[in-house]
């Protein structure tokens, strides 16, 4: 079973804030991005190495190839998985990564979005995939940094 300390839903992906704040805290030494778009895309893949921390090791991986290869994993990899949006969470767990919880860090506002957090944002399609996630048994926080308190996740379904 692989050791997943996190899985953050984040616009930005890999930044200072999942860097700094969140590998610390939960103990990640390997981040995880889980974004087809990204794992083809070596310039953003170098900006997003610059941001992490020294002491982690980065993976871009298509969501197929995380879905296939996380159970290979090895016992020392403390592993962080961000992902862009709530859909390819959805995916992720519907392939068979074993996700208890996921943390709701960014999502921007957009056309068709309407602000419900902080730094949250969400369409009907986001809504609809939390519910799902959530039927799945995934737990779901709205936190953007480790220091705040968690904001309602009910704010997610009004």
């Amino acid at each position: 079973m692989p050791d997943i300390r996190l899985t953050r839903i984040d616009n930005r992906l890999i930044h200072g804030q999942v860097a700094t704040q969140w590998c610390g805290v939960v103990g990640a030494n390997l981040l995880l991005v889980a974004n087809d778009e990204v794992a083809g895309d070596e310039f953003r893949q170098g900006l997003m190495n610059m941001a992490a921390p020294s002491y982690a090791q980065t993976r871009f991986f298509t969501l197929e190839k995380t879905i296939n290869i996380i159970h290979k994993a090895s016992a020392n990899q403390h592993i962080a998985i961000i992902c862009e949006t709530p859909q390819d969470v959805l995916k992720l767990v519907e392939g068979g990564v074993p996700i208890k919880k996921v943390n709701i860090g960014n999502m921007h506002m957009a056309d068709g979005k309407r602000q419900v957090a902080t730094s949250v944002a969400v369409d009907d399609d986001d809504v609809a995939t939390f519910k799902k996630l959530q039927e799945l048994g995934v737990e779901l926080e709205i936190k953007r940094v480790p220091d705040t308190p968690a904001e309602s996740i009910d704010k997610l379904f009004k």
